[in-house]
Parts: structure tokens; sequence; C-alpha cells
């Protein structure tokens, strides 16, 4: 079975598990048929009590990192979405669930090819944060300073590559069956979904983009850029100082 197909009946079941096939007015189908065939699942399947936000955000989720990067990005566009639907998929900014039986300790040692406890006096392995590509954990280091590390979620790389794979493709079917579609410009949305996505996979990129905001804004007094610890920053490790604020 390619990886294309059974990505195809994973998002089918989501579609049919969480309902979301009522997010869309049966009204805007333009042929009867489908017309027909969406009326039906409206009536034969269960009505859900969960609010449709919440069900569209775990949908999201349980379909990988992805479709959470998606929901962000969704997230951000009110001018699109109702204000319920935006509001359930912003908890996908940084309340992902954590990765599942991860060991921070080796997998940092790994990144650093040294044992964790030689660089850090304390590494907590509940992470502060958890997000599509990565999750942050508080540590300190052993000279005494407060600091996070980003971790870059193991294996990431090649979901996304089997992910956009598919969803090129379902842009490029909507681009030339569905009447109108072209103004959307998908097939180069989801191109330009995937290079965002894998720029953000390198921790060095963000290392280095980091440290210039830093130089840029050293005597700022608008904006407070974290120092980066680039002695200690791998392709999939970033340490950078803790600071305590409000999320904007």
């Amino acid at each position: 079975m390619s990886n294309n197909w059974r990505q195809s009946r994973l998002i089918l079941s989501q579609v049919f598990r969480h309902r979301l096939d009522l997010l869309i007015p049966v009204e805007t189908i333009p042929r009867a048929f489908p017309r027909w065939c969406l009326k039906t699942l409206h009536k034969v399947l269960p009505t859900p009590s969960t609010p449709r936000g919440q069900r569209l955000k775990q949908a999201f989720v349980e379909l990988g990192p992805v479709y959470v990067k998606l929901g962000q990005l969704l997230s951000t566009r009110r001018d699109l979405l109702p204000a319920d639907i935006a509001d359930a998929l912003a908890d996908l900014q940084d309340k992902v669930p954590p990765i599942a039986n991860f060991d921070v300790d080796d997998f940092v040692s790994t990144q650093l090819g040294a044992a964790s406890e030689s660089i850090f006096s304390e590494l907590q392995q509940t992470p502060l944060a958890s997000a599509s590509i990565a999750q942050v954990h508080c540590a300190t280091l052993n000279t005494g300073e407060s600091v996070v590390v980003k971790l870059v979620r193991p294996g990431i790389e090649q979901a996304i590559l089997q992910d956009m794979a598919l969803l090129k493709k379902l842009a490029g079917f909507i681009n030339n069956k569905i009447p109108g579609a072209q103004r959307l410009q998908l097939p180069k949305v989801m191109s330009d979904h995937e290079a965002v996505l894998l720029q953000e996979l390198t921790m060095f990129g963000e290392a280095r983009n980091q440290i210039q905001l830093r130089r840029n804004f050293a005597d700022s007094d608008l904006l407070y850029v974290p120092r980066v610890y680039p002695e200690h920053t791998r392709e999939q490790l970033l340490v950078m100082e803790r600071v305590y604020g409000i999320p904007i």
C-alpha cells in the first residue's frame, strides 16, 4: 500500500471520526450527486457533542506535524475563519501533545556527542511547551544560567515529506477540477508551506537568525531577544537564555 493511499485513508477516517463533514455547507457543493452524498452523511452519522473548533484541532493533532502547522497558520486568519475555530486552533501554537516515550537526556546527549550532565546541571523531562516541529524543555547550565532547550522531533523530516507529497497532489486536483479554486493558488501555497517547514528543521538557521536579531536590537527598549548559546547548539538542538514574560 502506497504512503499516499495510506495517508488518504487516515485523513478520511479523521473526517468521519470528528465529523469534519459538518464544516462543509451542503449548498456550496456545485454538483448534485456529491451534494446528496454530503447531505446523507450529515443525516446518518451521529451528532457530535464536542464544539467544531475542538474537533478540527484534535484531527490536526492526530494527523501529525504538517497538519498541526497548517492549523497554526489557519489560526492567524481570523478574516477567513469563525472566531470559535480560530480560538481552538490557536492552541496548536504551543499546546501540542509532547513526544511520546521520549528520553530527553538520551536525545540531548546524542546531539551534543557527550553526556547531558557535562553541560546541564538540570534538564527537565516534562516540556515547557510543545509544538508541531519541536518542543522546549527548561534546563540549567553547569555554569548556573537558566536556559531553555529546543529539540526537533525525531523523524519529523520524513513525515513532512510524505504528508506534503499528498497535500500537493490534493492542491493540484482542487486547482484543476473545482471552478474558481485557481484564485486560491493552492499549489503555490502548499509548495511554500513545505519550504517553510523544512527550513524550521535546522536549529543552526534559527540560531543564526536569533543572534542577528539580538544584535539588531541590542540597544532597544522595545524588544529583548534571548541570548543563544551557539557552543551548545546542534542541528536538532537549540539552547537559549530563559526569559519570562507575557505571550503576545
